[in-house]
């Protein structure tokens, strides 16, 4: 018989995958691979059940001869060892993002003249309802809060992008890019305070209250399913910490960072060209320790920032810091600097990484922003945060908008670089 392969990465078989079974047995026997969680969770969603449980519903359909593993969205490993002789999927692939996997199995079958069969894509009510639940229990907190460990265990680097409304965490949710033959995605949002209290028209001071900035989380949790790190400043009294968070846990936020300073906030690139003032060792530890024990679960994260580059204490500083607050129970060291270079942070991070080699490391590259993520990956760093671009990119926008308007007496000047309402709308999913 001829051989047939197509590939699901999903936790429930609907109508839509009985449909290109049937039809891929017309062709031939069927081989079906079930996409890794490590390969599902960068091209498409987090699954809510275990890969062996994945394995095990596409094996129990009749339809199915073989199933395989396959550990990358792209398929050139499966094509080589299994040279099918047709390749089945949805007509889905055949624009946005997703050509780019059906470009790629294109060329990989014309190399000894296999087909690729389309079939109509199924999207009815019926599918529908079982996308929208599945995406209401990724979002639920006791699934989302522990997202943020499982990836750091997965991926050579998480991508966090700052957020602070429902539309920009849909932004961090839906965006995919093809680049290069890969397809890539953020992993993760950061709710910034700075950001937070930009949108909102005050200064970054830890002005806005944590009631308000619960509100954001809210707005985000409701229309995404991508891990929170939220950042909480220096957290405040230690006996407000606490509260705050069993609230984030609550709310099913993956980690709080916050940062060994004390006194009114000063944002940190400022360094010191303001008085700002590092809290004791001492001190901060017993902060850290103090949240650790208010927590319920063993997936939230606390993580300390260390202020000790940009207040020019030095590197040693830093890393005696680090090994401080790791004992006292941080689950990640976030380490900041204002050079236009990684130099030191690369070389806090080496050097921490002598001592202690699983302690997760986090960086904020605002200034050192020519530096990439292999880079940073290959000196022991796990997460990235992208931390205040949307935000810097959407002021100029609309301040320019605002004078054009002015400036001609209508709007139709700056048509041409807006968005269509059309384009905005389906960013928003309905009910």
């Amino acid at each position: 018989m001829k051989r047939v392969y197509t590939c699901f990465c999903t936790d429930v078989i609907h109508e839509g995958h009985m449909n290109i079974l049937r039809e891929a047995r017309k062709y031939g026997d069927v081989t079906v691979g079930v996409l890794s969680d490590a390969a599902m969770i960068r091209f498409n969603r987090f699954p809510t059940i275990s890969f062996e449980e994945r394995v095990q519903l596409v094996r129990d359909i009749p339809e199915v001869s073989n199933v395989v593993v396959q550990d990358d969205v792209f398929y050139d490993k499966i094509i080589h060892e299994l040279k099918p002789d047709y390749v089945i999927h949805g007509d889905n692939w055949l624009s946005g993002p997703t050509k780019a996997i059906r470009d790629n199995v294109a060329g990989l079958l014309a190399e000894y003249g296999g087909q690729i069969v389309d079939v109509p894509y199924t999207y009815n009510e019926s599918v529908k309802n079982i996308d929208a639940r599945i995406k209401a229990k990724l979002a639920m907190p006791e699934y989302r809060r522990k997202r943020l460990r499982q990836l750091l265990e997965i991926r050579p680097i998480v991508k966090a992008l700052e957020v602070h409304s429902g539309l920009t965490g849909l932004i961090a949710e839906k965006t995919i890019v093809e680049h290069n033959g890969e397809l890539d995605q953020f992993d993760a949002m950061w709710i910034s305070s700075l950001c937070d209290s930009t949108a909102k028209g005050k200064p970054d001071i830890e002005l806005v209250d944590m009631t308000s900035r619960f509100r954001t989380i809210d707005d985000v949790t409701e229309v995404t399913t991508k891990p929170i790190v939220f950042d909480g400043d220096t957290g405040g009294l230690t006996e407000h910490f606490v509260y705050t968070v069993r609230t984030l846990e609550k709310m099913g936020v993956s980690a709080v960072i916050i940062e060994d300073k004390t006194g009114l906030k000063k944002n940190s690139l400022f360094g010191t060209e303001v008085a700002q003032t590092q809290d004791t060792i001492e001190n901060f530890s017993a902060k850290i320790a103090a949240g650790k024990k208010a927590q319920l679960t063993d997936d939230f994260m606390i993580i300390a920032r260390i202020e000790s580059l940009i207040l020019e204490k030095g590197v040693e500083d830093a890393l005696a810091r680090a090994r401080a607050f790791v004992a006292a129970g941080a689950d990640g060291i976030m380490i900041h600097s204002r050079k236009k270079t990684p130099d030191e942070i690369f070389e806090f991070c080496d050097k921490f990484r002598a001592e202690n080699t699983t302690t997760p490391i986090i960086v904020v590259p605002t200034s050192y922003n020519a530096t990439t993520e292999a880079e940073l990956a290959a000196h022991g760093i796990n997460l990235v945060i992208y931390a205040n671009q949307l935000t810097r990119s959407a002021f100029p926008a609309m301040q320019q908008t605002a004078e054009d308007i002015l400036r001609y007496h209508r709007a139709k000047e700056v048509d041409d670089r807006l968005m269509p309402i059309k384009q905005i709308i389906t960013l928003i999913d309905e009910l």
